[in-house]
């Protein structure tokens, strides 16, 4: 009897997770309207997320964007009893050249639970090595770390992120606020190719 609940909760995991990575999916034959239409939306979605920041933290938003470079992603994550995961897709950008690279991003998750959620995070880089470093080489973010004050080179605050590593800065904003400790855990980022 065990045996066979634990199968059940293992596939509807498995099947949640197949859910939100159909929503990550834009690759195959994907037509230049189609690219367009969701670069277009991860920029909006991107957009909203600064401006969203910036209620919460004021002067957050023009710190963000007077860094070498940002990402925002939105991440849909879903979590059915004794596993989980999550998707999101997002945009890098060199605030000097003004480029934007187009991401996604993946998430797996251990631990008991029940439920949907969407997060917003935006990532700060103080160099554009590390932001190019970020783009081209993905990032795999780990265990669980905890919020600490950081501080750019011009000693703007930037309240409310989590250091990942020198020059290195995260927010994670949730449906109830900045959260002051990191949760994506077991999280890859890597470059949406078809969508550049």
């Amino acid at each position: 009897m065990c045996g066979k609940v634990t199968t059940m909760l293992l596939t509807a995991a498995g099947l949640a997770v197949a859910g939100c990575q159909a929503w990550n999916d834009t690759s195959g034959s994907t037509t230049a309207e189609q690219k367009a239409q969701a670069r277009s939306e991860m920029n909006v979605k991107a957009n909203d997320a600064l401006t969203r920041l910036d209620s919460l933290r004021p002067g957050a938003r023009r710190t963000v964007e007077n860094a070498a470079g940002y990402a925002v992603f939105t991440n849909y994550g879903l979590q059915v009893f004794v596993g989980g995961g999550g998707v999101g897709r997002g945009v890098a950008v060199n605030t000097r050249t003004g480029s934007r690279t187009y991401m996604r991003m993946v998430e797996a998750q251990a631990g008991f639970g029940l439920g949907a959620r969407k997060i917003q995070l935006v990532w700060v880089f103080d160099s554009e090595q590390k932001l190019n470093d970020f783009i081209n080489k993905g990032w795999t973010l780990g265990a669980q770390g905890s919020a600490s004050a950081a501080y750019d080179k011009q000693g703007a605050g930037l309240d409310g992120a989590v250091q990942i590593q020198p020059g290195v800065w995260l927010y994670q904003l949730t449906e109830s606020g900045l959260a002051l400790e990191l949760t994506v855990q077991g999280s890859k980022y890597y470059k949406a190719d078809e969508l550049n």
